[in-house]
């Protein structure tokens, strides 16, 4: 029975629980509990399983007792198998992520020197492309504004001998009118300058007797050509001083005195005292410095001229109440159009309350940073401009238009007498008006005396029309020459000597009655009458062209 047993165990039959048969082998391997040296079942031991078998049964006694597993005993079924590799031979390890990763950051910086090298030359090639085009665009830009300007070499007005220092920059004017509405009823005008570009502003005084052109012809002042048309006067005032005037704000007193309200009163360095309306009261202002003003106080002081005063010094107090006014005024544009909305007067159509409300936010803004001032336009005795307005005023300030001047429309001629002769320059004022020209300006040199008539325009454009200008006044062509003139005009006139023009005759009406200073019965006379003393002396000099019971036949005397 028991030798049944061996060849079972030699024959490999599977035990129950045991399908492959290896654990009746265990039992016989060398070095088991249940064995001793019987061969494995399944054909002839090859050497090399002999000794695999050899050194496994090795390790297991070295092991000793305490590596069977629990719960199993030598020599029973649940002996482990005896194939050629142990369960604890083997150890799985499982591949780590970070070695991936250091892969990949050893791959990004494999990059050799020569290729990081050709990638900032690349860079640097780029940028320099881009430099190159914002320049490209900033001088396209700039000769564009140069061109826009009219400042580029060659074009008209481009040359600093072309135009005034301060032409090309953009301006907002607008013409403000105080009427007083009790008393004499005197008007005071007032040019507020916004130099968008310079980042300045300016108010322009002008005194009632400046001479400006009237809107039947011929010239008139100031003072009168306030109270007949806005309008005209805007056009004439535009003429005039060679610049455009976008509008025309008319403010009464009472609405004065409304917006020095609105803006709660405002402080000024009183020059003068101004006494009450009302015998024995206290005086509205007293002299002094920051002097606080109410409303009906401020109409007082911007209005106060004493009777040994000039105009331009009430001018002057005008335009200090206009300069603190902008300093409390707000400098957003909805904000000053509120107040101005809140003043209630009907806007004059040439400047609507939005427009009039951005003009003076702009303004309040330069007087809050001290990029305001004040100035009065200076006027010779007979109305006209001075030298010192010239230059100043009409260039500087205003800028000038006349490069702007079209080549085909009528050209603007200012006149200067300095041939000696008193009557010479309202003659050649006469000629020229007749001839179809637009006279701003006839004055006289104050003195100084010249030989030769000189003809001299600014503007390449307008030598044509200046050479007309010359066979008007009988002067020949060489009298012509492109050279330095009057700001706001585009030809001017200096007359010599050899000037040999008719003499107006002053005051020549027909006998029906002509108004003073020439005008003839039929209205087609250009004198003014009444007026202050310059204002008259300036209408005169062209009430010489009165017209003989209207037939427009020059009242004049060879």
């Amino acid at each position: 029975m028991p030798a049944i047993q061996d060849g079972a165990g030699a024959s490999g039959t599977a035990a129950p629980g045991d399908p492959s048969g290896t654990q009746g082998a265990s039992a016989g391997t060398p070095g088991g509990p249940g064995g001793g040296g019987r061969r494995r079942a399944g054909g002839p031991e090859q050497p090399e399983a002999t000794g695999r078998r050899a050194r496994r049964a090795q390790r297991g006694r070295a092991r000793g007792p305490e590596q069977v597993p629990a719960g199993r005993t030598a020599g029973t079924g649940d002996a482990e198998p005896e194939g050629p590799y142990r369960t604890e031979q083997f150890s799985f390890v499982e591949e780590q992520d970070e070695e991936s990763e250091d892969v990949i950051d050893w791959l990004k910086f494999a990059e050799t020197r020569t290729e990081r090298r050709d990638e900032r030359r690349r860079r640097t090639r780029i940028r320099l492309i881009a430099l190159v085009a914002v320049l490209a665009l900033a001088v396209v830009g700039g000769v564009g504004y140069l061109w826009a300007a009219g400042k580029l070499p060659g074009q008209s007005g481009g040359s600093g001998d072309e135009a005034g220092s301060g032409s090309g920059q953009k301006r907002d004017v607008i013409v403000l009118h105080l009427h007083e509405t009790g008393g004499a009823g005197d008007t005071s005008t007032v040019l507020l300058v916004d130099n968008e570009t310079a980042g300045k502003g300016t108010a322009v005084l002008l005194p009632n007797a400046l001479a400006v052109a009237a809107e039947e012809g011929g010239a008139t002042t100031l003072g009168r050509s306030v109270e007949e048309s806005s309008d005209a006067t805007r056009e004439a005032l535009g003429t005039l001083l060679g610049t455009d005037i976008s509008g025309t704000w008319r403010l009464d007193t009472p609405y004065l005195e409304n917006l020095v309200e609105l803006v709660d009163g405002i402080t000024v360095d009183a020059d003068a005292t101004v006494p009450a309306a009302k015998q024995g009261a206290d005086p509205l202002v007293t002299e002094g410095k920051g002097r606080a003003l109410s409303g009906q106080a401020a109409v007082a002081y911007a209005t106060y001229r004493s009777p040994a005063e000039p105009q331009t010094k009430q001018l002057s107090r005008f335009g200090q109440v206009m300069h603190a006014v902008l300093k409390k005024m707000s400098d957003d544009p909805g904000e000053a159009t509120s107040t101005v909305e809140a003043l209630a007067q009907i806007p004059d159509p040439s400047l609507s309350e939005s427009e009039l409300g951005a003009s003076l936010a702009r303004l309040a803004e330069r007087a809050k940073k001290g990029a305001y001032e004040t100035t009065v336009l200076p006027v010779e005795q007979d109305g006209t401009l001075s030298e010192e307005a010239t230059d100043h005023v009409v260039e500087d300030i205003l800028g000038g238009t006349v490069k702007n001047t079209e080549p085909g429309g009528v050209a603007r001629v200012s006149v200067r007498n300095a041939s000696g002769e008193p009557t010479a320059g309202a003659a050649a004022q006469i000629a020229l008006i007749n001839g179809g020209f637009t006279v701003v300006a006839a004055t006289d040199a104050g003195g100084s005396r010249q030989s030769a008539s000189r003809v001299s325009y600014t503007d390449e454009a307008q030598a044509a029309q200046a050479r007309e200008v010359a066979r008007t006044l009988g002067l020949p062509d060489s009298a012509v020459a492109k050279g330095k003139g009057a700001a706001n005009a585009d030809v001017t006139v200096v007359l010599g000597a050899d000037y040999e023009g008719t003499t107006a005759t002053t005051g020549g009406g027909d006998a029906s009655g002509g108004a003073s200073g020439g005008a003839s019965s039929a209205g087609a006379g250009n004198g003014a009458t009444g007026g202050d003393t310059q204002g008259t002396a300036a209408a005169g000099t062209t009430g010489a062209a009165g017209t003989t019971a209207g037939t427009g036949t020059a009242g004049t005397t060879g």
